[in-house]
């Protein structure tokens, strides 16, 4: 897995990544009670705003962390949006994305140096 420094992970699986959030940013944010995701089949670029959670604390964005297409979205997280705070590095992943450039992801955290960043 690979970390972001705005706390989300990404997991590459064949030809695609998956992306979520940490188990950090959902303590941040507290108890999750909406998730909204991206379209299956949207382009995006790095950096756009593509996903909304609401917490009982605040609202967040979610930035697309590389360019490409998102494939599939997480539809469990309509349903049941507490699953960001149950699992967040497992049932609740966001979406998975097809990368325009799967060499993007050379440039994010491990886990040690991720762990270091939190403190």
């Amino acid at each position: 897995m690979k970390f972001t420094q705005d706390h989300e992970w990404l997991k590459p699986e064949g030809d695609l990544v998956i992306v979520g959030i940490t188990a950090h940013a959902s303590e941040q944010l507290g108890d999750v009670v909406f998730v909204e995701l991206p379209e299956p089949g949207a382009e995006v670029s790095k950096g756009d705003e593509i996903c909304v959670i609401e917490s009982v604390k605040a609202a967040s964005d979610i930035m697309a962390p590389l360019d490409g297409e998102i494939v599939e979205i997480n539809e469990d997280l309509a349903d049941n949006p507490g699953l960001v705070n149950e699992d967040p590095t497992g049932k609740a992943w966001f979406f998975k994305m097809k990368l325009a450039d799967s060499s993007a992801l050379d440039d994010f955290m491990d886990e040690a140096a991720y762990k270091d960043f939190i403190g």
